[in-house]
């Protein structure tokens, strides 16, 4: 009995500790030791609204679409030599395509992410990761294409490996451009005009209405 008793003290113990942990991050329970109204935004306050109104105004939709296009017009992805940031005649080239895209909507902005193989630490690909992200974003402003566009440089480094292997893949050492949202700013965006937008080109090709002076109702008539 003895035993048992001793064994129940430690176990009781661990248990306390838990619960303790779990009090000191849960704020429910840190909340009885901080000011009043802590709890009243966590960090998420307004997300849902904002979810709402993007998709209520097509801004989340359309912003779908559009990068589903992007991805589909050109290449989003450049790679990179082993433990390099240099960009090759190819990446170059690839960035070139992606600048023609990109100027076609100046209503939108884009999201640049670097990533890296497994070999080295994770600490290093975090950051080797950002160099490349940094660079493909440098190029595509020498391309003419603003910086204040490309919001966010973000880096995966080794988390995210299109091939999972401990050694060095070239297609693993990669940056992807991509759609993140619309220009706020925008007075085309402003209006929720977002179709003309995704469209224009197809807008744009239509028959101008010049083409039209001349045609009569008769014109289209196709009986005898």
């Amino acid at each position: 009995m003895a035993v048992q008793k001793n064994l129940r003290i430690p176990m009781a113990l661990t248990g306390l500790a838990l619960l303790t942990a779990c009090a000191s991050s849960d704020p429910v329970y840190s909340a009885f030791h901080r000011e009043a109204g802590a709890l009243v935004d966590t960090g998420s306050f307004g997300n849902a609204t904002m979810n709402n109104m993007q998709i209520m105004n097509g801004e989340k939709r359309h912003t779908y679409d559009l990068a589903q296009r992007f991805a589909g017009d050109v290449m989003t992805t450049v790679n990179f030599a082993f433990n390099s940031t240099q960009l090759d005649s190819g990446a170059r080239d690839t960035l070139r395509e992606q600048a023609n895209w990109i100027r076609q909507f100046p209503e939108v902005r884009f999201r640049v992410y670097g990533h890296t193989d497994a070999v080295g630490s994770e600490g290093y690909n975090k950051r080797l990761g950002l160099r490349r992200a940094h660079a493909v974003v440098n190029f595509l402003a020498t391309q003419g294409i603003s910086k204040s566009r490309l919001e966010a440089v973000v880096s995966f480094g080794e988390t995210q490996p299109l091939i999972v292997t401990e050694g060095r893949e070239r297609r693993n050492r990669r940056t992807v451009t991509e759609v993140s949202g619309f220009v706020g700013s925008h007075p085309t965006v402003l209006e929720g005009r977002y179709a003309e937008v995704i469209y224009r080109e197809y807008i744009n090709s239509a028959v101008p209405p010049s083409g039209l002076t001349g045609i009569t109702g008769d014109d289209f008539n196709t009986e005898s």
